[in-house]
């Protein structure tokens, strides 16, 4: 792909998606100077994959921080595309714009927003601010909206997740038997270049997923199983799990792993024939190695 440009190509999604462009521009948007970089940065005619973003902190969330650095520098670029007549910009968002938990089936593209925390707030305005500039100018945006991301460099609650395996003590996580969608890194990096190439994705917004889902005892085991550790799961109520869990302010942590938040990933499998590849097992296998030579 001839003028590629990567926002984030040092982070997760970010390192997979530079892996399949040897030949791409960067643009860091961490720095004060943020403004002054989009401002220098070669954006006529070029592709952009804008995968920079504040994600999930511990502790809280600074409502402002999220809104400056997801929304406001999502508008300000978008901005400076239009006006300098870059080709198409691809904006990686989340399933979390829909809310926390799916209806019962799969959330789809035509759900409401019902964004719970900051995040997903800030991810919701960055669309909103890119629809209304795409309608306004020349530029083309393609949304991707992603589930739970697996791979050897996945973070936060998934490196809890694997240290929690990982211990060897017995967990009360079987009796859960949520809905989650996932997406492995790499197809997750495939469906991003599709959406910069493909004439068919231009104005679309799609969910990213595995057609595989888990439930948290299945990952659980699954990581267990991977990392040569025994099973050890027992049954323990739902709601006592996440009754115990808000006593010690992990409501939301436990909630995570009860609640069902599945995807729909048809509309890219159609439009653009995409289809993710890396399953569970191989996803967790990926996983629990690099968890092990990290340790």
């Amino acid at each position: 792909m001839q003028g590629a440009l990567i926002t984030g190509s040092g982070g997760f999604v970010g390192s997979a998606l530079a892996s399949h462009l040897p030949s791409h521009a960067k643009l860091s948007l961490g720095a004060l100077d943020w403004q002054e970089r989009i401002a220098q940065a070669p954006l006529a005619g070029s592709t952009i994959f804008h995968l920079a973003a504040r994600v999930h902190e511990a502790g809280g969330a600074d409502e402002e921080a999220f809104r400056r650095d997801n929304s406001l520098k999502t508008e300000h670029l978008a901005e400076a595309a239009a006006r300098r007549g870059a080709r198409r910009l691809v904006f990686l968002s989340s399933v979390k714009v829909h809310g926390e938990e799916s209806p019962g089936r799969p959330f789809r593209v035509s759900d409401p927003p019902a964004p719970l925390d900051a995040y997903g707030r800030s991810k919701l305005q960055a669309e909103r601010n890119l629809a209304r500039i795409a309608a306004q100018a020349q530029l083309e945006v393609v949304v991707v909206r992603s589930p739970l991301v697996f791979g050897a460099r996945a973070q936060g609650n998934m490196r809890s997740l694997l240290a929690l395996a990982d211990s060897g003590w017995p967990l009360p996580f079987a009796s859960i038997t949520n809905r989650q969608s996932f997406v492995h890194v790499d197809d997750l990096a495939q469906l991003l270049l599709a959406c910069g190439r493909l004439p068919a994705a231009k104005g679309n917004t799609y969910l990213a997923a595995h057609d595989e889902v888990f439930s948290t005892a299945q990952l659980v085991g699954v990581l267990r199983e991977a990392l040569g550790r025994p099973k050890r799961l027992f049954t323990a109520p739902t709601a006592l799990l996440e009754a115990v869990a808000s006593l010690g302010r992990g409501g939301d942590s436990m909630r995570r792993l009860t609640l069902s938040l599945e995807c729909d990933p048809s509309a890219a499998q159609r439009d653009l024939g995409w289809r993710a590849r890396i399953g569970l097992e191989a996803s967790a296998v990926e996983m629990a190695r690099a968890w092990r030579d990290s340790r």
